[in-house]
């Protein structure tokens, strides 16, 4: 099976959902199918305008026709809501080709933090992007729950997994603070929650991995906090490795890929009670999951790390790429979609 997945997040951006389709892409070939990627590569761009660091493409209906048709794919998927998304969407409407799609980003609510435009209106735009597939994944139940109480439908589960071969417990950093360690990753920006953790009184140090629009803010706001910047690759996994909590502020994620990192690297979780750890977590002894956040902190502290270890070696990136791949497989046959061309050929022939 050859699938074309069309994406606004792609590199060099680092966060869940880049990290998530480019480990679908690795594992799949083992399964019997080849994922390319329409991407916002090769066309002009413009910056968000509250987040300068994001850029955001300007597509043409030619150049996305162009592509899709290159990549003759039996199956399209669309990741993301952004102007690749809409384009990919227009696409197989003008086609009538069948098309699956994810949520992945709570973009009503990372909206409404940022704009007066209330999370009920990005919510109902939503709705009209994604009842136009035939399915619409999700990584949980609890977020599968929320989105049909909010009139999503066709709503089917796709999850989520980790590499346990680049995230191990091995070779732990040497971090010069004082035990024990906080430590959180991702990208600081005001809808990641992240100042939530940073005004806890805890024992030890925190430590802040990633780069954003607020981290200026925070350095300044938190003097005492350690700002590592962007990391990537075993230089990643060793940090992760060296903390003795991971501590998880979002109360917006969908599900939290991070999450699996950390566990993978022999950390334990502390978290709220939300979507994403209430699903990754749950009552496992890996994390706690606290509306105080500072209890969970503490708790996480005394949880085994080897527990953690194994929980994450029982969801590999091979499990979610086959869900993945089967729910594109059951789709009917007559709503699987052929490039415009291939249909042209066809009619051509049987002429």
């Amino acid at each position: 099976m050859r699938i074309l997945i069309a994406t606004d997040a792609w590199h060099p951006q680092v966060n869940g959902v880049v990290r998530t389709l480019t480990s679908l892409a690795r594992s799949a070939p083992a399964l019997g199918a080849n994922i390319e990627f329409l991407t916002p590569e090769g066309f002009p761009s413009v910056a968000l305008p509250t987040y300068p660091g994001l850029r955001v493409a300007l597509p043409n209906r030619r150049k996305i026709a162009d592509r899709i048709e290159e990549v003759a794919p039996d199956a399209i998927h669309i990741a993301t809501e952004g102007p690749i998304g809409w384009s990919a969407r227009a696409y197989c409407r003008r086609h009538n080709l069948a098309f699956t799609t994810s949520y992945t980003t709570r973009f009503p609510e990372y909206i409404a933090v940022r704009s007066p435009i209330p999370a009920s209106f990005s919510y109902a735009v939503l709705r009209h992007f994604h009842a136009a597939g035939a399915m619409t994944m999700v990584a949980t139940p609890s977020l599968r729950q929320e989105l049909a109480g909010k009139g999503f439908r066709k709503l089917g589960f796709w999850g989520r997994g980790v590499d346990t071969q680049l995230f191990t417990p091995d070779d732990a950093a040497e971090l010069d603070l004082p035990r024990p360690i906080f430590m959180t990753m991702g990208r600081v920006a005001v809808e990641k929650n992240i100042e939530a953790f940073l005004a806890l009184d805890l024992p030890g140090s925190k430590v802040v991995i990633g780069d954003g629009p607020q981290k200026a803010l925070l350095e300044q706001r938190y003097p005492k906090v350690k700002f590592l910047g962007e990391k990537t690759g075993k230089d990643l996994t060793t940090h992760l490795a060296a903390a003795d909590v991971f501590v998880f502020p979002s109360l917006t994620d969908t599900f939290g890929v991070v999450q699996l990192e950390a566990l993978a690297c022999g950390t334990p979780v502390a978290a709220f009670p939300v979507t994403g750890p209430l699903d990754v977590i749950a009552d496992h002894p890996v994390g706690a999951l606290d509306r105080d956040l500072r209890k969970a902190c503490i708790r996480a502290l005394s949880m085994s790390r080897e527990a953690c270890r194994n929980f994450a070696l029982e969801r590999s990136w091979e499990n979610s790429a086959r869900q993945f791949i089967g729910n594109l497989s059951a789709l009917q046959p007559s709503r699987v979609p052929r490039p415009a061309h291939r249909l042209a050929s066809r009619s051509a022939v049987r002429g």
